[in-house]
């Protein structure tokens, strides 16, 4: 598939909610009025960023996971984002992506954000993964993986690599710097989904949802602080024509990384 549209939904997350977070994005959901094949929504989207998984944790099968299974479904689009996942005893910043025909596809965080704690709650992960998706490869990350290029270095010639993040005002250049670099030193479209608004710990979110192409230029203007539906279109033509032209991978560094 050539071009690949992709609906980025930057949202006030309702503070440790879930009912009514799905209620909500449901409805931003159906205004988006044209078809997309994939809708991209934020870390820990039904909650907010929470060190208390042991109130707010759902399962593989829980109603989070579920609502997506039916908004795939009668959308006939994927979604992604994070959520809060409890597994054997365990809780995890599980990036979850469901296929339209209600496959899933999961990848946990692996940078797991020290200054609030979040090692001491969750489980890191040890696995990246490549999501295949109408044709395109698609890396999922979560928010403080961002900091880590070696990561999410394209050894696998992925096309799109997708942050989901809940990123505060207060370090929000980081995100804007970081995010372009990833676009330009992996020569693959970067996209960028952050909430806005505030959370229950008082934490303030000013959104900066974005896309850039494979030279690090914006396909369009990041969304500052309200909430906003962005839809946007990728072409694998151009980032296959820039690659070919540039050849910047083909002299990028070996390495192993041991988890």
């Amino acid at each position: 598939m050539q071009h690949l549209k992709i609906a980025l939904l930057q949202v006030d997350i309702v503070w440790q909610n879930a009912a009514q977070n799905r209620i909500n994005y449901s409805e931003k959901i159906n205004e988006i009025g044209q078809q997309v094949d994939l809708i991209v929504l934020p870390e820990m989207f039904s909650t907010g960023f929470s060190m208390q998984p042991e109130n707010l944790a759902e399962t593989m099968q829980g109603a989070s996971v579920t609502w997506m299974q039916k908004i795939a479904s009668e959308k006939n689009t994927a979604i992604c984002g994070s959520l809060i996942i409890s597994e054997e005893n365990n809780y995890y910043n599980r990036f979850v992506f469901v296929h339209p025909l209600g496959e899933i596809e999961y990848y946990d965080k692996r940078h797991l954000f020290t200054l609030a704690g979040e090692e001491k709650t969750y489980f890191s992960g040890t696995e990246k993964i490549i999501i295949e998706y109408k044709g395109w490869r698609i890396c999922p990350q979560v928010c403080y993986d961002l900091r880590f290029p070696v990561w999410a270095r394209n050894t696998e010639n992925y096309d799109i690599l997708i942050y989901v993040a809940n990123w505060p005002t207060r370090r929000i250049v980081a995100w804007d710097t970081l995010l372009k670099a990833r676009a330009i030193e992996n020569m693959c479209y970067v996209v960028g989904v952050n909430r806005t608004g505030k959370d229950g710990e008082f934490i303030e979110y000013n959104g900066h949802t974005i896309a850039y192409d494979c030279l690090g230029a914006p396909i369009v203007e990041k969304q500052e602080v309200n909430e906003t539906t962005v839809v946007i279109t990728v072409d694998k033509t151009s980032i296959e024509k820039i690659r070919n032209k540039l050849n910047f991978l083909n002299d990028k560094d070996t390495f192993n990384i041991i988890a």
